[in-house]
């Protein structure tokens, strides 16, 4: 009997203690000083970041605002590429939503309600870009390595219905903040737009919903979107869909120095301050409207001024290059001091320039007036939006809309941008009621008054929110974007993004699917997307 207790029970004794120091080897291993799991507030954050579309790009480009005059550094040819990959960033936003609601947020919170608005804000953006792209079965890790492609009609309803419903989300929790959880994953925090402000959050998701309704302007005949009926139910109830009333509402990237600087600031100045020069597209438009804004964004040419002895605030002194022009010409212009440059004192003279705004208060107030100029909102006044944006946009550069300000222009054989006396200073008069009351810019319920209230809004966009003027100009043709053999393209304005190259191994039947169904079988950059149909 000894003998089979022996033969038995001693080994299973002998297992349990080999089992019991695994349990504890396991735990002594686990580094107690690395977080087991990323709280939602921090990868709150990273989203934030991820999100930000920052000045002084090829975006700026395509939207002929500058231009590249030397080819080392980059130039204006419409050869798309493939366009934003954002399927990380929305990884992280669900995993956001699934560590808030783990961490005590109830069915609803900051997190997930936020989360809907970055769905419907990076979903939409690459569609605009591409057209049809993974969604519903997109961010699904291992279980599905060969996404479908949702339709561009499928994403754009998609993000509608989760904007409306982070609007409703957000108007409960702003309500009753304490009724939807108690734990760490209720709470917003490390917010670096609004300050963990939900309100302000709130005005940016309705701001989003009218910019991609606007977007749908070709497709108010589809009885799924119904563009015109979710268009007046926002405009029509503040209550329900609050909306951004100035520009301290605007959702914008604040730069800090030394954390972030201004892609345009006093270290890369000698590098990069005159490879690029004003194009005519945007400064021309500035000219012809006798704008008061091309004295703050632009310096006058030096050629003009100081060799035609042209007055330096005279309309006629600023000149921006043809997009089209050669750019090996262009290079030779620029050197020749002929072109405008971007204003100095107001793009490079400090490391934190002005905040790059993302959603804004001046688009949102143009977007409204073309939605009312197209008739979605019967009895509203799209000239008092109009007006609203415009000024606006000049408040943001500090023209008073009576009176005076200063315009500082970059003095020829000056060394440091940072030093004021290195600026000639010029004091500019202005009268919005004087500006406003020209025959180009003065709001006419017609065709014309949708090209000045698109005009308005290409010149508000300067430098902000990405490729929002591109956009408006490819489903609108405003203001007219020039070609040539700098641009590239057979002298095509490219009409969309190719697919990103992994798509045509890692997903090569259902990438090929979506070119057959859209673009004739071809990543083709002038096809046509159905949103622009």
């Amino acid at each position: 009997m000894k003998t089979i207790l022996k033969k038995y029970i001693l080994p299973a004794a002998l297992l349990l203690s080999v089992t019991g120091c695994q349990k504890n080897f396991d735990e002594l291993t686990k580094n107690t000083n690395l977080p087991s799991s990323v709280p939602a507030s921090l990868l709150f954050n990273g989203v934030l970041n991820s999100i930000a579309e920052l000045p002084d790009g090829q975006k700026e480009i395509y939207a002929q605002y500058y231009l590249y005059n030397y080819d080392y550094y980059g130039n204006n040819r419409y050869d798309f590429g493939s366009g934003d990959d954002y399927y990380t960033t929305l990884k992280n936003v669900v995993a956001m939503e699934e560590q808030a609601a783990a961490t005590g947020g109830g069915a609803i919170n900051p997190y997930e309600a936020l989360g809907k608005f970055f769905k419907a804000y990076l979903f939409s953006k690459m569609s605009l870009e591409m057209g049809d792209i993974p969604m519903s079965e997109a961010l699904k890790g291992l279980s599905n390595l060969e996404p479908k492609y949702d339709s561009q009609k499928a994403v754009m309803l998609q993000s509608l219905e989760w904007l409306e419903s982070a609007n409703s989300d957000l108007g409960q929790l702003i309500a009753k903040p304490n009724d939807f959880g108690t734990g760490e994953g209720a709470i917003l925090k490390n917010d670096m737009y609004f300050g963990n402000n939900l309100v302000e959050w709130q005005k940016t998701v309705n701001a989003l919903q009218l910019r991609l309704l606007v977007q749908l302007s070709k497709k108010t005949a589809d009885a799924d979107l119904k563009v015109a009926a979710r268009f007046a139910a926002i405009v029509g109830n503040p209550t329900k869909y609050p909306l951004m009333t100035s520009n301290a509402d605007n959702l914008q990237y604040t730069f800090v120095a030394p954390a972030n600087f201004y892609p345009m600031n006093p270290n890369n100045f000698g590098q990069s301050g005159s490879r690029k020069n004003m194009s005519s597209t945007y400064v021309g438009l500035l000219t012809q409207l006798r704008d008061p804004r091309v004295y703050v964004t632009a310096e006058p040419s030096r050629d003009l001024v100081d060799n035609k002895k042209q007055s330096p605030t005279d309309f006629a002194s600023f000149l921006g290059a043809d997009p089209g022009e050669d750019q090996g010409d262009m290079y030779n212009e620029a050197g020749l001091q002929k072109y405008s440059f971007i204003n100095r004192k107001h793009f490079y003279s400090t490391y934190t320039g002005e905040p790059s705004i993302q959603i804004g208060y001046p688009e949102l107030m143009f977007n409204i007036a073309e939605g009312i100029n197209h008739g979605w909102a019967p009895g509203a006044n799209a000239e008092t939006y109009y007006q609203a944006g415009i000024k606006a946009s000049m408040a943001s550069y500090g023209i008073p809309e009576t009176g005076n300000f200063t315009a500082y222009f970059y003095r020829p054989g000056s060394t440091s941008v940072t030093v004021d006396g290195n600026y000639d200073t010029y004091t500019i008069p202005a009268n919005f009621t004087t500006y406003y009351n020209q025959a180009g810019v003065k709001y006419t319920d017609d065709a014309n008054g949708l090209t000045r209230i698109l005009q308005q809004k290409y010149l508000a966009l300067f430098r902000h929110s990405g490729l929002e003027s591109y956009f408006t100009y490819r489903r609108t043709g405003v203001p007219n974007f020039t070609t040539g053999p700098g641009t590239g393209n057979s002298s095509r304005i490219a009409k969309r993004f190719k697919y990103h190259s992994a798509d045509r191994t890692a997903n090569a039947k259902n990438y090929q699917d979506a070119l057959s169904s859209q673009y004739g079988g071809n990543d083709d950059i002038n096809g046509v997307m159905w949103i622009l149909k």
